[in-house]
């Protein structure tokens, strides 16, 4: 089963930052790595589901036209909101995947730190209903926190097995550390070099 809402509800009672994404250096540097491995400069639109405060959100906003992000969570969403302000074309919906998914297309989408919270019928799903949303160039990322964490149903390997399982798209960025897997699927393999001419 997955993880139900009032767990995250829970997590942000009293709490902006129930995971430190502004103080620790692991956060930092992970947000870092995964806008490094992002192949393009910029994105015509954004989702990213499970959004949480909006940190890696406020730095996903300059490199794309559209952002749009979610959490299930009506404080996480506030405060991604207030993340935000200063992005015009950036917005945050309170909705609960897979089922609330929105209405596309999007040339990017970002599962950082989310599908290990769902159960194997409802990460297919959602991996169906991204690939149905995903426009013909599109590219997903995915960035998971290895170790197992106690109530979820899924470990960050077998949601990625699970996704380059699914997708039928080709790896074409991999950052894989003891802490975390961060993989990025493209359904145009160019690589940078090339698309720039170089090759």
């Amino acid at each position: 089963m997955s993880v139900a809402t009032p767990y995250f509800d829970q997590l942000f009672a009293g709490n902006d930052d129930p995971w430190a994404f502004r103080q620790r250096w692991y956060e930092r540097r992970k947000r870092a790595l995964t806008l490094a491995v992002l192949t393009r400069p910029r994105y015509a639109s954004v989702f990213e589901p499970g959004c949480a405060n909006g940190e890696l959100s406020a730095e996903l906003a300059p490199r794309c036209d559209r952002l749009l992000c979610c959490d299930t969570a009506t404080a996480a969403v506030a405060l991604a909101q207030t993340r935000l302000l200063g992005f015009a074309h950036a917005q945050v919906q309170h909705s609960r995947l897979p089922e609330q998914w929105p209405a596309g297309p999007f040339d990017l989408i970002v599962l950082s730190e989310l599908c290990y919270y769902l159960d194997a019928d409802d990460l297919t799903l959602l991996i169906d209903r991204a690939l149905a949303s995903l426009t013909a160039d599109g590219q997903l990322l995915a960035c998971h926190w290895r170790p197992p964490i106690e109530g979820c149903p899924q470990t960050a390997e077998q949601v990625h097995a699970l996704l380059q399982q699914r997708l039928g798209m080709t790896p074409v960025a991999q950052h894989h550390e003891s802490d975390f897997l961060l993989d990025l699927w493209s359904r145009d393999a160019t690589s940078v070099a090339r698309h720039e001419g170089l090759r």
